[in-house]
């Protein structure tokens, strides 16, 4: 399995397709098929049946996963999209840093 950069609630950019420019917290990281599920990006629309837990059914709108190479992290210093280098710390710790500044992601 291949390391995956882009990590439950990061702040991404939709780079390509009908969504292209939106931004939002990832949701959801489904690493079989290599999407993830960005807060307000890609929703669709499904019908629902009435269940116990939601008597009414009807239309629910809901995002849809999109595949991980459209999307790039947002850089904490630039607000611009980036890609991710890893860097050691002097304390042995292994952290994300964003390509475009060379911050720290997460620490």
């Amino acid at each position: 399995m291949r390391k995956r950069k882009i990590r439950k609630d990061d702040e991404v950019i939709v780079l390509t397709g009908r969504d292209k420019g939106k931004r939002g917290a990832v949701l959801r990281v489904v690493t079989r098929t290599d999407r993830v599920l960005v807060e307000g990006v890609n929703v669709t629309k499904r019908h629902v049946k009435p269940t116990q837990a939601d008597p009414q059914g009807g239309i629910v709108e809901r995002e849809a996963p999109v595949h991980i190479s459209n999307v790039a992290l947002i850089d904490p210093e630039s607000d611009r999209p980036t890609r991710v280098r890893y860097k050691t710390l002097e304390d042995g710790r292994k952290v994300r840093v964003a390509a475009r500044s060379g911050e720290v992601i997460d620490v």
